[in-house]
Formats: C-alpha cells, structure tokens, sequence
C-alpha cells in the first residue's frame, strides 16, 4: 500500500510543471484572444451603425442598396457570408446551405472561449492541489520557506486558472449573443430574398 501511495504521489508531483506551463501559454493565449476580441468588437459595431438600418428595412427592392453598403473587404464573418448570400440568385437549398455554414464557423469561433472557460478553472485547481501537498509536508517539518514558496505556487494557479476562465467566459457570452443577432440577420435577408417583390 505504501508503495501506491508513494507512486501516486510521484505521479501527481510529476504533474505541476506541465500544468504550470500548459497554465502560462493558455494565460498567453487568452491574451491574444482579449485583443482579436477587442478588433471584433470594433469591426461589428461599425457594421452594425453601417448595415443594421438597411436590414431592418430591408425589402426586395432595396436588396441592391444593401449590397452596395457592404464594406469593401470581408472584416466579419457575417459580412462574407451576407455578401455570399446577396450575390447568388435566391434560392431556399441555397440559403440554408449558407445559414448552416454560418452557425458551424460561428460555433467554430467560439471554441477557443470555450475552452479557456472550462480548462482554466481545471487546470487552476490541479496546480493548487499538487502544490497544497508539498506546502502542508513543510508544514508539519518545520519548513516555513518551502512552505511559504509552495503556498505561492497554491495561489498562482488558483488565479491565473480564475483569469483564464473569466476571459473564456466573457468573450463566450459577447460573442454567442453577438452571432445569435447575426443568424437571424443572415435568415431575415434571405427570407426577403426568397419573397416575391410587391407589385
């Protein structure tokens, strides 16, 4: 039994730099993530003062007004596919076909959010119990140093897994809400598409 325990505990310990590193390049990553954030956030609001008007009063007549706001480069996902949309003749298998790809590379995007909301927390968790052990071992042998330094590595990945989560989270709630909007803007233009101009 002892023989176990002491594998298991080797295991575990062997377990604490891999988790602090995969920690600090998840860290980096959700960086990156808050500034490509950040741009997406820009690029949709002047989208949105550009084209959200046009498409509220959208009608089969005024479908050429909308297809010349459109910015002159694909800067969204939707853009591109609202431009993919407005260039082929209307067709329903087509539409659909289109809508569909919009949700699975919006779904696509939102991964990395994700991930980080789920994974930080995880990983956070995993460091602090690892390095819990060694802190309460110094603890009961009188070893305040390697006590105190375990106790900052319980703390770091305690708060660097929090951070990552907490950015994970927020970009995930902005942007799920934000390509929800951007669906149905997508399924209303072709709707418009399909219908019958007025006589």
């Amino acid at each position: 039994m002892e023989f176990i325990s002491k594998s298991l505990f080797w295991v575990a310990n062997s377990l604490l730099i891999p988790d602090i590193i995969i920690l600090l390049i998840l860290f980096a990553r959700s960086l990156l993530l808050t500034g490509s954030f950040y741009n997406q956030f820009m690029t949709k609001r002047k989208n949105d003062k550009r084209l959200s008007q046009l498409i509220a009063t959208l009608s089969p007549e005024t479908v050429n007004t909308l297809r010349a706001a459109l910015p002159a480069n694909d800067n969204a996902l939707f853009v591109r596919y609202l431009r993919n949309v407005l260039s082929k003749p209307a067709s329903e298998a087509y539409s659909d076909f289109m809508l569909s790809n919009f949700e699975n590379e919006a779904d696509k995007d939102l991964s990395l959010s994700k991930m980080l909301s789920k994974m930080g927390p995880v990983l956070g968790l995993i460091g602090t119990l690892i390095a819990m052990s060694p802190a309460l071992v110094g603890l009961s042998t009188g070893n305040i140093a390697g006590m105190a330094y375990n106790m900052q590595v319980v703390f770091a990945t305690t708060v660097v897994g929090l951070v990552i989560s907490a950015i994970g989270l927020i970009t995930l709630q902005f942007k799920q809400r934000w390509y929800a909007h951007d669906a149905n803007n997508l399924e209303y233009v072709t709707r418009i598409l399909l219908s019958e101009p007025e006589a």
